[in-house]
């Protein structure tokens, strides 16, 4: 039988703690960072928003990941139409020194450097594979949607051991329209990696700026969508990052839960766009 994802529901709505909301620019990188109230040895990653995203379209989510008691440092940097995803790379690893490094809140909050991840959306997700690659500090690698960045993530993947979890679209999803295969870099993704499909998502829906996306033209931000994938990231995070065995299904490759399914062996194969017969040669 498949693991289930325990208490997705409850996930998915806001966690136990008050938030802290601080800005990551009195460090010298821009952005802003997220904590519980207080709390010691706490889980930490940096997050890094979409193409031509700030991170204030991400207001909720990092609120939502700090209210389970994961800080978070948003770098709002490479913002514009032509961003280095390399160095925007090197501004999530940043992050995650600052907060290993430097002081939060009022010193009712500390960091463990032992509980570090690199969650990204799109672009994001990209970039946080090439910051996780060769980096012994990066526990865990959550991948919401990810996009295709220079150098590629999805040839990075192969070099990738931190556990990660890819939240992309399901089997019937359409590659001709995904800026990225997120199908694919699970697939070349060297460490533990789990695949996740919400039902009806895709990298559009996400990020929180729904009225820019009607004015342009590009879909909407889907709520459900997003409370979904935030329970899912508190879920996989707190297991692999804190240790919690309450969430341990929450990092088996075939677990599934209301509107989630997972995606591994053929059918990530599949999704991946490899024939049955080459899946195993094509990436190498």
């Amino acid at each position: 039988m498949s693991a289930k994802l325990k208490k997705l529901s409850d996930l998915s709505k806001r966690g136990p703690h008050r938030v802290l909301e601080g800005d990551l620019g009195y460090t010298g990188l821009p952005g802003k960072v997220y904590t519980p109230a207080e709390g010691k040895n706490l889980p930490a990653v940096a997050f890094g928003h979409d193409w031509t995203k700030d991170i204030d379209d991400y207001h909720g989510t990092l609120r939502h990941l700090a209210s389970w008691g994961i800080a978070v440092a948003a770098p709002n940097t490479e913002t514009g139409f032509r961003p280095d995803h390399r160095g925007f790379a090197a501004d999530l690893e940043t992050s995650l020194q600052i907060l290993a490094g430097v002081r939060l809140g009022n010193g009712n909050i500390s960091v463990s450097p032992g509980k570090l991840g690199i969650v990204g959306h799109g672009m994001g997700g990209g970039a946080a594979v090439l910051a996780a690659v060769d980096n012994p500090k990066v526990k865990a690698v959550a991948t919401v949607y990810p996009a295709n960045v220079a150098p590629s993530a999805v040839e990075a993947a192969r070099a990738l051991f931190a556990p990660g979890m890819v939240i992309g679209p399901g089997e019937d999803g359409d590659s001709l329209f995904d800026p990225g295969n997120p199908a694919k870099l699970a697939y070349n993704w060297a460490g533990d990696v789990v695949y996740r499909a919400p039902k009806k998502g895709d990298q559009q829906s996400f990020s929180e700026d729904g009225m820019i996306k009607r004015i342009l033209g590009l879909g909407k931000s889907d709520r459900a969508l997003q409370e979904t994938v935030r329970g899912l990231l508190v879920g996989y995070l707190l297991h692999v990052l804190n240790d919690e065995k309450a969430y341990a299904g929450y990092a088996e490759a075939d677990a599934e839960g209301s509107g989630v399914v997972s995606l591994s062996g053929e059918k990530l194969a599949k999704a991946a766009g490899l024939a049955r017969d080459n899946a195993g040669f094509s990436l190498f």
